[in-house]
């Protein structure tokens, strides 16, 4: 397996004492593809997303982008590397065509022509100011800018968050459009479950400091089944149980094959089961 990026025994912390923001991850991203990764506010996906960037230093373990190493090599790794954060990075009294001139001067190889021709498509001005355009056309910079890059892997924390459903459908449209025409690897992370579920392959559920599920979409979804809390279940086929919408108490179960639960069934019973560890005091693993 070509493996685009890397956590080995991954711990990050930020001050002795306090639980840790991560702690002995292990996650294996094979190249091509969108992993959605989804978790809490707090569940360690900017610390995680941070690392692979080199902006944070891991306290143990380390992580590896295309076999790189950041926090030893961090201009090779970033070399390797598209980025676009919740922040969407832009100066605001630039316009499009400003962003990505200075975007050429900074980038070796940026992908100027692809990148106008993005922008252009989506009807997206090139000389106005990005601080008179809207949070959906501020996006679309933001992702053409790191698709120009032609960095082999993306990395994308939250950069849909504070759009309108129709402005994060675009985006997320625009984003698998280009993955599906030149294979790049992305990580997304994201709380808005119901988006990722027709872009992502894969899909990474990310507890308080620990991987609590790792596999693709196909397996999350066929791989699990929703009963109610009652029925008799066999210890090793259950993740959890938890009140739903409904009231009822519901259980997420392992189920090969039954194709009954969704991408929110499944994020909310890893969720739920990763809660009921911590309280019984063994932490999230």
């Amino acid at each position: 397996m070509n493996v685009a990026l890397r956590a080995h025994g991954l711990t990050k912390r930020y001050r002795w004492g306090r639980p840790p923001a991560l702690d002995r991850i292990d996650l294996d991203i094979s190249g091509g593809g969108i992993t959605a990764l989804v978790g809490p506010n707090g569940a360690g996906k900017s610390t995680l997303i941070r690392c692979f960037l080199g902006f944070e230093r891991p306290t143990a373990g380390f992580v590896t982008v295309d076999g790189i190493d950041p926090a030893r090599q961090r201009t090779r790794a970033l070399a390797r590397i598209g980025y676009v954060g919740q922040e969407m990075g832009l100066y605001r009294q630039l316009t499009a065509a400003e962003h990505l001139e200075l975007a050429t001067t900074l980038r070796v190889g940026f992908d100027r022509t692809g990148a106008a021709e993005r922008l252009a498509a989506r009807d997206i001005p090139l000389g106005v100011p990005t601080a008179e355009l809207s949070g959906g056309q501020q996006a679309q910079i933001a992702l053409s800018l790191a698709l120009g890059t032609r960095a082999p892997v993306l990395l994308l924390d939250e950069p849909v968050a504070r759009l309108d459903p129709l402005a994060r459908l675009d985006f997320l449209s625009a984003l698998r459009d280009a993955v599906r025409a030149d294979g790049r690897t992305v990580l997304l992370a994201s709380h808005i479950i119901g988006d990722l579920e027709g872009v992502s392959d894969a899909l990474v559920v990310l507890a308080p400091a620990a991987v609590m599920f790792h596999g693709s979409i196909d397996d999350a979804r066929t791989g699990h089944a929703i009963v109610p809390a009652t029925e008799d279940i066999a210890p090793d086929d259950l993740v959890a149980t938890y009140t739903g919408l409904t009231g009822r108490r519901m259980a997420l179960v392992r189920r090969p094959g039954t194709g009954g639960a969704s991408l929110d069934d499944v994020v909310l019973g890893y969720l739920a089961a990763a809660n009921a560890a911590r309280s019984l005091g063994g932490g999230a693993r």
